[in-house]
Formats: C-alpha cells, structure tokens, sequence
C-alpha cells in the first residue's frame, strides 16, 4: 500500500495542480518589465501587459500574437477600430476601451508637451502629437492649430471629419474662427488615410486660398501637415507655401 502524504502537503500539491500555468509567465514577465524595462520585452510580451489587466484568467500571449498579425504593430493593434478588434476572437468591449484609453493618455501627453511653449520650436513633439491623433484614422479629419504672437497653441480643434480620400473645407469658415480665438497665425493638418502623405492637388489649391484668405487680416499660415502611416509632408518644408 502506497504511504500517502501528510494532509498539508497533499493540499499544497492540488493547489499547484490546479494553478494556471500562465500565473508564473505573467509574474515573470511583470518582473522581467520592472527591472529592464520595454526594451527587454517583445511587442507581443508587452500587449500581454495590457490583457493582464481585463482577461485575468487566461492565457493571453496567443491574443496577444494574433492581433499583432492581424493589424501588423502595437500602434496599429491600439488604434484599431472597436468593430474590427471585435472580430477577433477572445476580444471583449472592455479591452477594447482599454485600448482607447491608452491611446487617449498618449494623445495627451504629447500634447501637454507642447502646450504653452512656441510651437515652432518644438516642431519635434508637434509631429510626435499629430502622428499619435491622426495616423491611424481610418477617415480625413481636417485639424487646426490656432497660436497666439507668441506661437503658443490657443486650441486645436478638428473641423471637418470626411471620407477615406476627401474632407471639405471652408477657407471662410477657417479665418472666421481664428478671428473669434484672436488667433494671428495657424497650422494645418489632415490625414491621409490610405498612408501616403502626398499632397492632391486640391490640397495645395486649399491651402493657397486659406493663405491667401487669412493674410490680409493678419493671420499668418506656418504650415500645412498631412499625415500619414509611411510619414508626414510640410507644406513649408516641400516648399509649397
């Protein structure tokens, strides 16, 4: 007859029978996060970081390796659209809020960088912003900056939201809104959805009218961004104004 185990011992082992195997992974890897930080951790390990917090009970690294292969990188899987993150399963609503709230802190935070401070001369964080907020929009979105004389942001605000490849815009409706902010001078920004950053023709059309519109009232067009998921153009940079 086979001895059996003292009853606490016995209980210990049926606890660690019963104990998911992925417990000691995600310990692991908090640890291996806390004492080298990202650089030691694969896109994927750290997306597990994140499903940590709202699938606490599975196994998550096989989620985390499909969505990276669905959408391609870690900024495209949180920016993804909630009906597309849906499809994919092992996805529930509330790692998808998850999602937007990382990418709402983010968008922030960038943007606090600059507030304040000329943003001319921190030309840097400005793309760092607009790249974050409109790099992965699946639709043009026509942003502008409004800046005080001492090109410090007075507001930045979304004016127009389009289609995949068009967004109307008003020159009159542009001006008119820099006069009610006092604004004396502005930046452009728009999103190209399909990646490529080149300017349409209508865009440089577009942009010479509101420059030619805003000018005769004191207000000075710096520049106009187009973003896009290959890169951004500068209307100033390339020239084109």
């Amino acid at each position: 007859m086979r001895p059996q185990p003292p009853p606490e011992r016995a209980a210990v082992g049926e606890a660690e029978r019963e104990k998911p195997h992925h417990d000691g992974h995600r310990d692991r890897l908090r640890d291996r996060f806390a004492q080298a930080g990202e650089a030691a951790l694969a896109d994927y390990e750290l997306l597990e970081l994140v499903l940590f917090r709202t699938i606490p009970r599975r196994d998550v690294k096989p989620l985390a390796k499909t969505l990276l292969a669905r959408f391609g990188s870690l900024s495209q899987v949180l920016n993804a659209p909630p009906h597309l993150l849906a499809e994919v399963d092992g996805m529930g609503r509330s790692t998808a809020l998850d999602f937007r709230i990382l990418t709402a802190l983010q968008q922030r935070t960038l943007r606090q960088e600059f507030r304040g401070r000329d943003l001319l001369s921190s030309w840097a964080a400005l793309l760092d912003y607009c790249r974050a907020a409109m790099a992965h929009e699946t639709r043009e979105q026509f942003r502008i900056l409004f800046l005080d004389k001492k090109n410090a942001l007075i507001a930045d605000e979304v004016q127009q939201t389009g289609t995949i490849d068009h967004t109307p815009v008003y020159p009159r409706e542009v001006v008119r809104r820099a006069l009610e902010l006092s604004a004396t001078a502005l930046i452009l920004v728009h999103n190209h959805p399909s990646g490529d950053p080149a300017p349409s023709r209508a865009d440089i059309d577009m942009t010479k009218t509101i420059a030619a519109t805003a000018k005769p009232l004191g207000i000075a067009l710096h520049d106009h961004l187009i973003i896009g998921r290959s890169g951004h153009t500068s209307f100033k940079a390339a020239g084109l104004l």
